[in-house]
This record gives C-alpha cells, structure tokens and sequence, in this order.
C-alpha cells in the first residue's frame, strides 16, 4: 500500500511541474525508455549514396544489381522528375520469377510496388518500428518534411540503435 501511495504522490507531482515525456528523455537519455522518446528516424537512416534509386525505365536485371550493390534489400523507383514513385524489392523479384517474365527486358516501372510504407525522417525511431512491424516490412522509404525521398530505414538499423 505504501508503494502504490508513493507512486501515486510522485505522478501527481510530475503532473503538477508540467514534467513530459521528454523532460524524462533528457534526463535518462542512455537508457532504453530515453532512447526511445528521443531517436528519430533521421539519426539512423541510410543517407546519400547509400540510398538504392532506379528510374522507371531499368530493367529488373539492373535492378538486381542495384539492390545487391546497396544491400538493403530493396531499391526505390524515381520518375522523370526524380519523385519516388514506387519501390522493388525482394518479393517482386520472387513474383516477376514466378510470372516468367524475362529479367533482361521487363522494366522495373511495370512491376514495382506502387502502395509503399513511408514514414517522415522527425518521426521517432520507435513509430517506424511500430509502422514495419504492423505492416509486416522489413524498410520504410523515409521522406522529408515536402515528402522527398530522404532516406531507407531497415528492421537491422532498428535492432543496431537498440529501440526494438
């Protein structure tokens, strides 16, 4: 009884100073809960050249080396105008094969995914776990605030930064 009143004065005093979530992270920010509430997606994500980008017009051979080339399991599609329009990856690849269509000339922009998961690069580290987990996916496209391809975060970037 004495714990569960202690508990309860010390929330009631939390609440009362206004202290959050954040307030919290920043005072216990190697811990698991602090890493938490303060990782963004920006502080993992793949970046730069790292980032796997094919044009519409590639075909699913030159995507294959682009995916094995980047490691990541996945490529983006860019349009004309360089916007991502759709991803291909692993399981297209398996579909495509299973169709028997020809790798050397079907092109990626006829069979990719159109319907893919992204996620803004401030969300934090923990809702992109929570996004690839419900959705059953092992990346996320990451977009910045004008929704642009940022970056790729993966499950592994997820498991290495400790937030799952």
């Amino acid at each position: 009884a004495a714990l569960v009143l202690g508990d309860a004065l010390a929330m009631a005093l939390l609440e009362a100073r206004g202290f959050t979530a954040d307030d919290f992270a920043f005072s216990h920010p190697g811990g698991n809960l602090g890493r938490r509430l303060l990782l963004r997606v920006a502080d993992i994500m793949h970046t730069g050249s790292e980032v796997p980008t094919i044009s519409k017009s590639t075909t699913i051979m030159s995507a294959l080396l682009e995916i094995s080339d980047k490691k990541l399991g996945m490529t983006t599609v860019l349009d004309d105008d360089k916007r991502i329009c759709g991803v291909f990856t692993d399981g297209d690849l398996r579909r495509i094969l299973d169709k028997g269509l020809d790798i050397h000339t079907t092109t990626t922009g006829s069979v990719m995914t159109q319907g893919f998961k992204s996620i803004r690069e401030q969300a934090l580290a923990s809702e992109a776990a929570k996004m690839m987990q419900d959705n059953a996916v092992y990346s996320l496209v990451v977009t910045d605030a004008e929704a642009k391809l940022s970056g790729i975060i993966t499950m592994h970037d997820l498991l290495q930064a400790n937030v799952v």
